[in-house]
């Protein structure tokens, strides 16, 4: 596929905005890549892990809109530790769940749709909008698919999705009914912190509920697969996701899933 050039920057939305949670009006930041050259091109949220818009967060952003996407990455850990971008150690992990454990699902959605009604703003945006996900943002993209403006999910990863949700309440599994699209789904299979039995349990949600969806579970694959920089990093399983990503994608540029 032709790799587009792109233009990035950071940006400042603002969250007050959205139609879910106004008990909160406030801005965060945002990594946005926009390709060049002349056309709108459908709008994909790239939903971060623990360590925040980090380095690895920014370069997914810039390969969603290589391939033809405005990308924005808002950073979901602004209201606690603004600016956060950590590295792959064990005292940033802790850190970063730290961070997590803070977050709650109304704000996490109002901060998603914040960033889906900016790009709505933009004249290169067309109106089809796709979001992906990764560890703690491969949860939370299980609910922004429930969002009706994301029409295909990408979820990578996702522990607890089965066992709890942000800020206490019902597992977002339960949530699945409401979703609007299209989900598929990466897992390793040597994920310690999603067992079988829970990747089993949201594969009978989604069909349960008449989801179109797709999970792939890679032999050998741990959890963060995808990221180049982490120690768990599997070329193979990361390469067959990636290109699944991509199909998935693609149905945006033809019409709403």
């Amino acid at each position: 596929m032709t790799q587009l050039q792109v233009i990035t920057q950071q940006i400042s939305i603002a969250t007050g905005k959205s139609t879910i949670d106004r008990s909160q009006c406030s801005n965060i930041s945002a990594y946005l890549a926009i390709p060049e050259g002349a056309g709108r091109f459908p709008g994909i949220i790239v939903l971060q892990e623990i360590f925040g818009v980090n380095p690895h967060i920014r370069a997914v952003t810039e390969r969603i809109a290589k391939l033809g996407y405005v990308a924005i990455a808002p950073a979901l850990f602004d209201r606690v530790a603004p600016g956060l971008a950590l590295d792959y150690t064990n005292a940033d992990v802790q850190l970063g769940r730290s961070y997590a454990e803070k977050t709650t699902a109304s704000q996490l959605l109002a901060d998603i749709q914040a960033a889906i009604d900016y790009l709505k703003t933009l004249p290169q945006v067309a109106p089809n909008f796709g979001c992906i996900g990764f560890c703690f943002g491969g949860h939370v993209a299980y609910l922004a698919a429930t969002l009706p403006d994301i029409a295909a999910t990408a979820s990578f990863y996702g522990a607890g999705i089965t066992t709890r949700t942000p800020g206490g309440g019902e597992p977002s599994v339960s949530q699945t009914g409401a979703i609007a699209g299209t989900m598929y789904m990466f897992f390793g299979m040597d994920d310690a912190s999603i067992p079988p039995e829970h990747t089993a349990e949201i594969e009978a949600a989604l069909t349960q509920h008449d989801i179109p969806h797709q999970i792939w579970q890679y032999p050998g694959a741990e959890h963060g697969f995808n990221c180049d920089l982490r120690a768990s990093y599997n070329p193979t399983a990361a390469k067959s996701a990636w290109q699944h990503v991509e199909e998935l994608f693609q149905q945006l540029t033809r019409s709403r899933l």
